[in-house]
């Protein structure tokens, strides 16, 4: 027998449940003395947030547009009268062609079909289309189909092709699910210029600038390669306002002092504090959504002569179909809404200042806005593929030397580029004659070694076009509403021998718009 003294007491009875929690009430974000408040238990003040962070959270999450086609899913764009799968564009057009049938239709334009050109003044917000939603780096560019019509699997690279056959039955699958890889848009503008008149038009550009062109481009221009290529951008609706500050001059008195070599001009002015408020809806701006075409950076490449040839009839974009792409080759997006906004934003503020420039005019002086401030209530995003026949010649070089386009655009024909220049040939030209009429010019012009600088950079920007880009501002479809402001007179200047004020950024908008339009191709 066991010794009663050697065994344990017993273990004291288990209640039935916990003690309760001291009772405390949670008005705070807890202390050491009180029990920490539970997530969510308290509603986030934004007011005491810093304004960056409270305009994010405060912003509504973005609106989306289903622009998916349920048809196309499986991969077949199947002939809606026979029902076979080998369909292309008719080119020259917006139809698709049967190539067994040869039944032909159009196709829906997106904006008619999904409302997109509509309301914009109402637009608050961001909303956006569903091709144009963000990219998911780890979505793979490889498309698997079953065949519905043996049962073979068929695969797609999106990578490099946006359309396959298959190899047993001849079935034709494109690519029209939105996969989130940025390589089917909501939308495609089909090429209206077909390539034999590409190549003429390319042809032509290039005759006008042959005397100053590489010689390894002469010899090797072969514009019959030009590449039938679609483009990604982003097409936004915008509504917006905007109010800008600062100062204009204009001129009283003008005269000079002393005498010969010594006379010099002397102005006086009044200065006037200039407001001008603008409201206004940007219809169809279209932005570059590939990082590499999206660089204008004319030291490193040549992309703003792509640029130039904007804008496009975007209005006649159809909803996505991948048979419109046979044939051709295509870039994929791989920028998202929240990268393009900087850059929309300053296209806006520029569109701003030229609807503002015409009430400035009376400012011969000049103005300079101190103060910008741009309030875009609302904006509309859609991706989409736009027509462009490309032409390209790699320049050797330093850092891998100089790749040029020519482009041409493939809905209007409006034809741009870069010719690679022997720039010893072109210097010399400009410091002497080979010709009569060479000769001529050169008197003319360089009666100076100014005058020879400004004619070798004449015909530089002649064949490589490094000051070409879309002129947005007045190519874009805007409606702005009256301007509104005020002009107080608060100063004035005597003696000053400065012609224009000082910071005169409305003059230099000026210039770059007189360039971009009238500059020559």
């Amino acid at each position: 027998m066991s010794d009663p003294r050697n065994t344990p007491p017993p273990l004291p009875q288990s209640a039935s449940a916990p003690p309760p929690l001291p009772a405390a009430v949670l008005d705070g974000p807890g202390s050491p003395q009180d029990v920490p408040p539970l997530p969510g238990s308290f509603p986030l003040d934004t007011s005491t947030l810093p304004e960056a962070i409270r305009n994010e959270i405060e912003a509504p999450d973005p609106v989306a547009i289903d622009t998916s086609a349920d048809e196309l899913k499986d991969g077949l764009n199947r002939c809606p009268k026979c029902g076979a799968t080998d369909i292309r564009p008719k080119l020259g057009t917006d139809i698709l062609v049967c190539l067994y049938c040869r039944h032909e239709w159009h196709g829906a334009r997106v904006e008619e079909e999904f409302g997109l050109g509509e309301a914009i003044d109402q637009l608050r917000g961001t909303v956006i289309a569903s091709g144009a939603r963000d990219i998911d780096a780890d979505t793979s560019a490889l498309m698997t189909f079953k065949c519905t019509g043996c049962g073979a699997e068929v695969t797609v690279n999106t990578e490099s092709t946006m359309t396959a056959r298959c190899h047993w039955c001849r079935h034709v699958f494109g690519v029209n699910e939105q996969i989130a890889n940025g390589a089917v848009p909501d939308a495609v503008l089909p090429f209206h210029i077909k390539k034999e008149d590409a190549v003429a038009r390319i042809r032509q550009f290039v005759d006008k600038r042959r005397m100053f062109a590489l010689k390894a481009f002469k010899e090797q221009f072969t514009p019959e390669n030009v590449v039938g290529v679609y483009l990604p951008y982003m097409i936004v609706d915008g509504n917006v306002s905007a109010a800008v500050a600062g100062k204009g001059e204009i001129k009283t008195r003008e005269y000079t002092r002393g005498s010969e070599k010594n006379k010099q001009t002397y102005y006086d002015a009044d200065i006037y504090q200039v407001e001008r408020q603008v409201d206004f809806t940007v219809d169809d701006l279209p932005l570059e959504s590939s990082a590499e075409r999206g660089n204008l950076d004319t030291r490193a490449n040549t992309n703003n002569i792509i640029n130039t040839i904007l804008p496009f009839d975007t209005k006649n974009a159809v909803k996505w179909n991948a048979s419109y792409l046979a044939g051709f080759t295509s870039e994929k997006r791989n920028l998202d809404v929240e990268k393009l906004r900087p850059r929309l934003e300053d296209q806006l503020l520029s569109i701003a200042r030229a609807q503002l420039e015409g009430t400035v005019r009376r400012y011969d002086r000049g103005v300079r806005w101190e103060q910008e401030q741009l309030e875009v209530h609302g904006t509309r995003w859609v991706a989409m593929y736009l027509p462009v026949w490309l032409y390209s010649y790699h320049q050797p070089g330093k850092n891998g030397g100089m790749l040029h386009y020519i482009a041409v655009n493939g809905r209007t024909g409006e034809t741009m580029g870069s010719v690679p220049v022997q720039q010893w040939k072109m210097l010399l030209a400009a410091l002497t004659a080979g010709t009569i009429i060479e000769a001529l010019a050169i008197a003319f012009l360089v009666a100076s070694p100014a005058g020879a600088t400004a004619l070798y950079w004449a015909l530089y920007r002649f064949y490589r076009n490094t000051d070409k880009s879309h002129s947005f501002e007045h190519e874009t479809e805007i409606d702005a509403k009256p301007v509104t402001g005020s002009d107080r007179r608060v100063d004035s200047i005597s003696g000053t021998q400065e012609k224009r004020i000082r910071g005169d950024n409305v003059y230099e908008y000026r210039k770059r718009v007189a360039r971009v339009k009238t500059g020559p191709e």
